[in-house]
């Protein structure tokens, strides 16, 4: 019990210690100082070429935290999901075909880097299943649980029903705890937006109560340059009444949301958000922000509240005097993808505050991004400067060993990792003393 209590307060000291030795950094916080936009004829582009994790190797844990390799050999795990018995759903996914994928010069100049980045792989289209902690840190057992999906990605379980957001279509499965696999088909509940896809993505979280599912959508574009009319429904978070089965948008103007988690203590829904790139290196920041029924968060017209993008014809005034401002900015390019509020009880200084999987830049020089960051929470906010709690996806070369996407915590307190470079599950637990 004593050399239990001396690691929960060693692992209380080093998320305290980096909060007291951190300021806040350029383009983070609730009041980020923003430059004037830059835009040049060929943007920046900065991939982190993929390169296998030398052997032996894993990413670096702050300190008084040990990371550990929870399963390897995955195929591009993106996301995360665990149930209430403690076994852990993973995401094998990746984009469908895009129609007209690879015409014209900018496809393929991007279908190029993202080959070099890691990101090119076809989609595996299922969900394995993960159970329990062998002696050595990894995975006890490992199942296929789902199959013969269409890129899925968020997964949410209301009693026994469970619920996959695929590209195009919200699903609804039976599930009975305990089980490795599910052999029944799916039923479609609702039609999520297509089409090009751009942000392919669909994440799904349930309402504390059970009684409405949340569904992000991301944008078609990077900024509207494929036409208003291919934005209908995206860029937003819908909401699915599951008793009546009606969906409407919740909130909208939200470039490419993937995170999604309701905060333990408030209960209010909160996202992270991808925002638009080509305005520069140090714009424009992601963001996290609690979200708001009916409210418009500016894109594609403005960006972080009223700052306007003059690259829409027509421009939109009567829209940009309505949109919210963020509550918490996330740094330009890191693309913030996973989203997880802690309720674990092993590393207390972590407690009700958000873990974010920053994907890493692809445009920015230098890079930014690449590893998993905590922000501290006081009353339902944000009350801090972020704080690296797992890094090292980056070699010293500039290659990606790994790129962090989905979080989660575990049954056990211990934060989970997807790496959909470095195809592993990291476990991050407090350091053995």
């Amino acid at each position: 019990m004593r050399r239990a209590l001396a690691v929960v307060a060693g692992a209380a000291a080093a998320v305290s210690s980096l909060a007291l030795a951190q300021e806040m950094p350029a383009g983070f916080g609730p009041n980020p100082s923003l430059p004037a936009p830059t835009r040049a004829l060929i943007p920046t582009i900065n991939v982190a070429p993929a390169e296998p994790w030398p052997a032996g190797t894993h990413p670096v844990a702050a300190p008084g935290l040990a990371v550990n390799a929870y399963a390897a050999g995955l195929a591009h795990p993106r996301w995360l999901y665990v149930l209430p018995n403690g076994d852990v759903l993973v995401a094998e996914t990746n984009k469908p075909p895009k129609p007209g994928d690879g015409s014209g010069i900018r496809a393929a100049i991007m279908k190029h880097e993202m080959k070099k980045a890691g990101a090119a792989t076809e989609s595996a289209n299922r969900i394995t299943l993960l159970r329990g902690v062998a002696p050595n840190g990894t995975a006890a057992s490992r199942h296929v649980f789902l199959e013969d999906l269409y890129s899925p990605f968020g997964m949410a379980l209301v009693g026994t029903d469970l619920y996959i957001a695929n590209a195009d279509a919200l699903l609804r499965f039976p599930y009975q705890e305990g089980q490795t696999s599910i052999g029944a088909k799916g039923v479609k509940v609702m039609d999520l937006p297509a089409g090009i896809n751009h942000h392919w993505t669909k994440n799904v979280v349930a309402s504390p109560d059970g009684k409405r599912l949340y569904i992000s959508v991301g944008s078609n574009s990077n900024a509207g340059e494929n036409g208003i009319d291919k934005e209908e429904g995206r860029a937003a978070i819908w909401e699915f009444e599951i008793a009546s089965g009606m969906a409407r948008i919740f909130a909208n103007g939200l470039r490419n949301p993937v995170g999604m988690a309701f905060h333990p203590q408030s209960g209010v829904l909160w996202t992270s958000v991808n925002e638009r790139d080509e305005l520069g290196n140090d714009l424009v920041p992601d963001f996290m922000t609690s979200v708001k029924d009916g409210a418009f968060y500016g894109w594609p017209y403005s960006y972080f509240g009223r700052n306007v993008d003059t690259r829409l014809k027509p421009a939109r005034p009567d829209l940009v005097a309505t949109a919210v401002v963020p509550d918490y900015a996330l740094g330009a390019h890191t693309a913030s993808l996973g989203l997880a509020f802690y309720d674990g009880a092993p590393m207390p200084g972590f407690r009700n505050g958000a873990l974010l999987g920053q994907h890493g830049s692809w445009n920015r020089r230098p890079h930014s991004g690449y590893k998993v960051i905590f922000v501290p929470f006081a009353d339902g906010k944000p009350s801090g400067p972020p704080q690296d709690v797992v890094t090292g996806f980056l070699s010293p070369k500039g290659h990606a060993y790994g790129r962090p996407v989905g979080v989660a915590v575990d049954k056990a307190g211990a934060i989970l990792v997807a790496d959909d470079v470095g195809n592993m599950i990291w476990r991050v637990t407090p350091a053995a003393r």
